[in-house]
């Protein structure tokens, strides 16, 4: 299975070449990824279910939205690209912050990311990518927070990283649910 490149990059984000995604995950080298994050306008959270068929964390619960930008393409315009090709919908976002991670995953792989992280808020249609998402739903940043406590082994490893800081940010600006 041949996948698109990433972009590897430094502790600082800064580009240093390019490799196959699956490559990258299997030598665990440190590449650009983004996180969407998307709340409605009760400040509930819309998770997705990842397909069985992804070639990592299948059937896992996570964010609304998450991936690679390509080679030149800029991160809030990937964001913004998958966002659709996933979820099937578009809105308004902006970046509230970044980090670094490592993660062993299921199947011998590993993510190192530089992982920036995009908030958006939402409240129309969402017709999912069957492909991408086996399923989705908004639920309140409380209940999110007792499912990651009770069904730890239910999300991706990068969920249980991104959540708290999301959830403070929301908190922060009022709108956690």
């Amino acid at each position: 299975m041949l996948l698109p490149p990433v972009i590897l990059v430094n502790e600082k984000d800064e580009p240093v070449g390019t490799m196959e995604k699956l490559e990258a995950h299997q030598k665990g080298l440190l590449h650009r990824a983004f996180s969407v994050f998307v709340v409605n306008a009760k400040g509930d959270m819309l998770l997705q279910q990842r397909a069985l068929n992804k070639y990592h964390s299948g059937g896992l619960w996570t964010n609304t939205c998450c991936s690679h930008p390509l080679p030149g393409e800029n991160v809030l315009a990937a964001a913004h690209r998958r966002l659709q090709e996933e979820m099937g919908f578009d809105c308004d976002l902006q970046e509230v912050f970044s980090f670094t991670y490592r993660a062993a995953l299921d199947n011998g792989l590993t993510e190192h990311e530089f992982d920036h992280v995009f908030l958006g808020v939402y409240d129309g249609a969402i017709t999912p990518d069957t492909e991408e998402v086996l399923a989705h739903r908004f639920l309140p940043v409380s209940a999110i927070r007792r499912l990651l406590a009770e069904e730890p082994d239910t999300f991706t490893h990068w969920f249980h990283l991104a959540f708290p800081k999301i959830e403070e940010y929301l908190q922060k600006e009022g709108t956690a649910s």
